[in-house]
């Protein structure tokens, strides 16, 4: 039997990129999808049509989780369908850079809404729904350990993002809930995509692989976590890059 079977697995920004192969990993593993996506609604039904098409159950829904309103309503639709909730991936993410001398408050309100106060928002709610055997995954990233000039914002979210892992293990433990972090290095389909040329070498240079990392070898990890077997593996930030050190 499938190792989700009889789950459902929310995964936030899951139109496109890595929460795309992430949602549909999940859905090889037997759970029913619910397919979040902010503005991508065409990739998004891409990716249920996709799961629906190899026998599996999904749905997709709009929010900008950035927004807590917008969280709420997205909730509300899990309540009425699928009226269940076992399984939260926190991959919704955005990056970028600016010189902390010019920086705008449109780049810090955009890095630190949706990589930081997204997954706040997203857990605040799914707390109330997880039971017994639940599971949060949040995707942090490596940048958060290897900051280079520039990425201040962005690593300072992702480097909060851990500290709420750590918190929240202790604080739904006792319901039976898991909280871990994965945190790739560059990864296409990722953000990795959209990096430089110049950039995406002194990644690949930075492993001692010599490559990026692939999705689906995060999206393997994160079935793990969300799996039985890791019931007892909690308040974990596994790296998940490479070995590269940056």
């Amino acid at each position: 039997m499938a190792r989700l079977a009889g789950k459902v697995a929310l995964v936030t920004g899951a139109g496109r990129g890595m929460g795309r192969v992430i949602a549909l990993r999940l859905a090889e593993e037997g759970a029913s999808l619910v397919v979040n996506y902010a503005a991508s609604r065409a990739a998004a039904e891409e990716v249920v049509e996709t799961i629906r098409k190899a026998g599996g159950r999904a749905v997709a829904y709009q929010a900008d989780v950035s927004k807590r309103p917008e969280v709420v309503r997205m909730f509300e639709q899990i309540d009425r369908d699928p009226g269940r909730l076992d399984i939260v991936v926190n991959s919704a993410g955005v990056s970028g850079g600016q010189p902390l001398a010019t920086m705008t408050d449109e780049h810090i309100d955009s890095l630190f809404g949706i990589n930081l106060l997204a997954p706040l928002y997203v857990a605040s709610e799914a707390a109330k729904r997880l039971g017994e055997g639940g599971r949060i995954v949040n995707i942090g990233s490596s940048l958060a350990q290897f900051p280079i000039a520039g990425a201040s914002v962005y690593a300072a979210a992702k480097s909060g993002l851990k500290s709420f892992t750590d918190v929240w293990a202790k604080e739904l433990g006792p319901k039976g809930v898991t909280v871990n972090t994965v945190i790739p290095g560059a990864t296409a389909p990722g953000m990795a995509e959209r990096t430089p040329p110049a950039y995406r070498e002194f990644y690949e240079k930075a492993s001692p692989f010599g490559r990026i990392g692939r999705a689906e070898e995060i999206a393997a990890v994160v079935a793990f976590l969300c799996s039985p077997e890791a019931s007892w593996v909690s308040g974990a930030h596994i790296m998940a890059n490479g070995a590269a050190n940056a």
